[in-house]
């Protein structure tokens, strides 16, 4: 009959309910500038936390008491407490001793300390993981330690590491995410302000999700080759 409607438009108008397309076009900008801002802040502090990550290292291995010391302290505090509560007191906290930053630059300070601890502990089992008798070669044509460790030892380390780092990469890019406490408007926060104003939870959740998920899933894949690929490469250096 005509007038009767099938259950199959009853889904339709229901799924329609829910996924408002009319907000994709209202917000779609918006949203994919907070993509582009989340990807922007994961490379920036990716790339300050492998580099700050080296001398960290280095320090949790050195002969003198006092450095061990505070580079352990540090490592330690940043890997004892939430990276969430990090964020919140260097952006709300240390205003009150006279340091202002900005949302944006709050993020990266405590994203990078955050990262460079985690990431000095993949450098330092990478370094430990060479063998000693590269040191004694090294030293035994004359190399000083600085220049062993610079073209012998760091080169051999990044190799068994590179896999781990990629999945930090990857942890990172959806930590930016906790930024939105400090209020920068990432991906995560662009959402939270669409669906406050448009009351289109579903829609602006999913669309968030999917845009996380097409820029996270093709890195996972990427890692995943890399694995193999140094996987593959090791084992050949290693067969005689």
């Amino acid at each position: 009959m005509a007038g009767l409607i099938r259950p199959s438009q009853v889904f339709e108008r229901r799924a329609m309910e829910f996924f408002n397309l009319d907000v994709i076009n209202t917000y779609g900008g918006a949203l994919l500038h907070g993509l582009l801002l989340t990807v922007v802040l994961t490379f920036i502090v990716i790339a300050l936390a492998l580099v700050l990550a080296i001398p960290v290292a280095l320090c949790r291995m050195s002969p003198y008491l006092a450095v061990r010391t505070l580079s352990s302290i540090y490592v330690e505090v940043m890997r004892g407490t939430p990276l969430l509560l990090q964020l919140v007191y260097i952006y709300f906290v240390l205003p009150s001793f006279g340091i202002n930053l900005n949302a944006f630059t709050a993020a990266i300070l405590g994203l990078t300390l955050n990262y460079t601890a985690y990431m000095s502990e993949v450098y330092r089992s990478g370094i430990l993981a060479v063998p000693k008798n590269q040191w004694e070669a090294a030293a035994t044509i004359g190399l000083s330690r600085a220049t062993a460790f610079r073209r012998i030892i760091l080169p051999q380390a990044l190799r068994l590491i590179t896999p781990t780092l990629g999945n930090y990469f990857i942890s990172l890019f959806k930590d930016t995410a906790l930024a939105s406490v400090v209020t920068v408007q990432e991906l995560t926060f662009t959402g939270q302000i669409i669906s406050a104003r448009s009351y289109q939870y579903f829609t602006v959740y999913t669309v968030t999700g999917i845009l996380y998920l097409a820029v996270g899933y093709p890195a996972a894949l990427f890692v995943r080759w890399l694995e193999k690929r140094v996987a593959r490469g090791y084992g050949a250096r290693r067969r005689p």
